[in-house]
């Protein structure tokens, strides 16, 4: 007669809270004090930035609206079958690692190693893009004074709010999301009502949708430009996953965020095109000149002046320098996180294990900080070629981090099944697996050949290569730890599926 499996609740063991206390001393210990309005947000707070305010403009300038919808609604299906599988292990599972740590469990620990230094360092150096886009912003005010002196200022304000705990960084983010959330809704509103003659001058109708060469301006080539620029700006839906090592409840508010923010992250992009290519034609030069440092050819900001509000770029100004500053916010967090978690395991020197009595990873978020702080300074030093290099280094990185979610959910569930448990003892389950993450991988790869393939068809490679630097030094970690460790691919039989038990009463205590 064959064992009978426990469930997963019954064989759950001890909770990660006490495991650590127990092996590593409580100054490892991180805290659980991230409310469910807190996880929301910081899911929703990490989707939307610039990529929506700034970017869109150029991506409904490269492939016409009906291109940026296409665009924007593939990848946000991929990012929503990747947050699928990132919700079904965090909420099973709930560690700060999260990435790193599942790659290391399901895939191989080398392969772990290389997907935790490459969060790192990816979200190292966009600190120092956002303090480099502070800068940009503050210069629309105060234009003689020197753009170090605002970055320096914010990375001193952004190490304050993320050194006093987990909670405090919650409560920022929370807030800087809700600006943000609440600028778009406006937009959409006021856009809508523009586009029926509502409000503002008047309604161009659907002719922006049919000027020559439109709605799909540029084809198959002109979707395929954008799918990269679609990709970059749903980066940081998966901060989710490390904020769950600090939710109080992630069995609950993993599987709640996964589900309700993705549709209005969704909301917000495909309406925020929709109103643009609607009201904006393609061909208007301003919105292929949007960028960080001229934010008044935001197409927000054109929206705006358009319905007559004054000082719309004043006020764009301010909700972008919002959302640098959320997204400096949230990559010192991560990152500080991710250091922390692989000094754990050994996979980053010990020093950085090391947990406040507030429960913030000091040292780690010291040395995220000081990297950023550097790589910055390489912005001001020979015309910033040095740090143009670093941003191109982690140009890819996200793609490869969301390649790492697929295949390591695809593995964990395989295990988890083949080992006997029941998949009702899930938390939260995948409801497309296995053709989630199998499409999810996919898109990824077609996501990072397609923009070769269009550099190489219009001759640009040699502006597009150096984004993809990063992908070999990724391979260069990955092959190099194998070497030293002579590690082997994780078999189903011999992984870690067992859930993470949170101690109730252990989590009120510490409300």
């Amino acid at each position: 007669m064959s064992e009978t499996k426990p469930s997963a609740a019954e064989d759950a063991g001890p909770s990660i809270d006490e495991v650590i206390a127990s092996k590593e001393g409580r100054s490892t210990q991180l805290k659980r004090k991230l409310s469910g309005r807190h996880m929301r947000m910081i899911a929703i707070g990490g989707a939307i930035g610039t990529g929506l305010f700034v970017a869109s403009g150029a991506t409904v300038s490269k492939a016409g609206p009906g291109g940026a919808l296409v665009s924007y609604a593939a990848v946000g299906i991929m990012v929503l079958l990747l947050m699928q599988s990132l919700g079904e292990m965090s909420a099973h599972q709930p560690i700060a690692g999260s990435f790193q740590t599942y790659a290391t469990k399901f895939i191989s620990p080398s392969f772990g190693f290389a997907m935790g230094w490459n969060f790192w360092f990816n979200w190292a150096i966009t600190v120092a893009a956002d303090l480099v886009a502070s800068g940009l912003v503050m210069y629309y005010w105060f234009p003689s004074v020197p753009s170090w002196v605002w970055a320096g200022s914010f990375l001193a304000f952004l190490v304050m709010l993320n050194a006093l705990s987990a909670r405090v960084y919650g409560e920022a983010e929370f807030w800087f999301a809700t600006i943000k959330v609440v600028t778009v809704v406006v937009f959409l509103i006021a856009g809508v009502a523009m586009i029926f003659g509502v409000m503002g001058s008047a309604s161009p109708g659907l002719t922006n949708w049919t000027l020559e060469d439109g709605p799909f301006h540029g084809g198959f080539l002109g979707v395929v430009a954008v799918f990269m620029i679609a990709g970059f700006s749903f980066q940081g839906t998966e901060l989710v996953g490390i904020a769950a090592g600090e939710s109080e409840n992630p069995h609950k508010d993993v599987p709640k965020s996964i589900r309700t923010v993705f549709w209005r992250i969704m909301i917000f992009y495909i309406g925020a095109i929709a109103v643009i290519g609607t009201l904006l034609p393609f061909t208007d030069p301003n919105l292929l000149a949007a960028s960080e440092s001229n934010v008044a050819q935001s197409p927000f900001t054109l929206v705006f002046a358009r319905l007559g509000v004054g000082g719309a770029a004043a006020i764009m100004n301010a909700v972008i320098l919002t959302s640098i500053l959320s997204a400096g916010n949230s990559g010192l967090y991560a990152a500080s996180r991710m250091l922390h978690s692989m000094a754990l395991v050994g996979q980053a020197p010990k020093v950085f294990s090391y947990v406040s009595r507030h429960g913030v990873p000091v040292n780690a978020m010291i040395v995220t900080a000081l990297m950023g702080g550097c790589a910055f300074l390489t912005a001001l030093v020979g015309e910033g070629v040095a740090y143009t290099w670093l941003v191109n280094i982690v140009g890819l990185s996200g793609i490869v981090m969301w390649l790492g979610i697929a295949a390591a959910h695809w593995r964990f569930r395989r295990a988890y099944v083949r080992q006997g448990y029941s998949l009702d003892d899930l938390p939260y389950r995948s409801p497309f697996f296995p053709a989630g993450p199998i499409l999810a991988f996919s898109m990824c790869i077609i996501i990072m050949i397609g923009q070769v393939y269009e550099a190489f068809v219009q001759g640009t490679y040699m502006e597009v290569l150096p984004s993809y630097v990063g992908l070999p030094l990724f391979l260069i970690v990955w092959l190099g730890f194998h070497l030293v460790k002579r590690d082997r691919v994780v078999a189903l039989d011999d992984m870690d599926v067992k859930g993470v038990r949170i101690d109730d009463m252990s989590r009120r205590r510490r409300r």
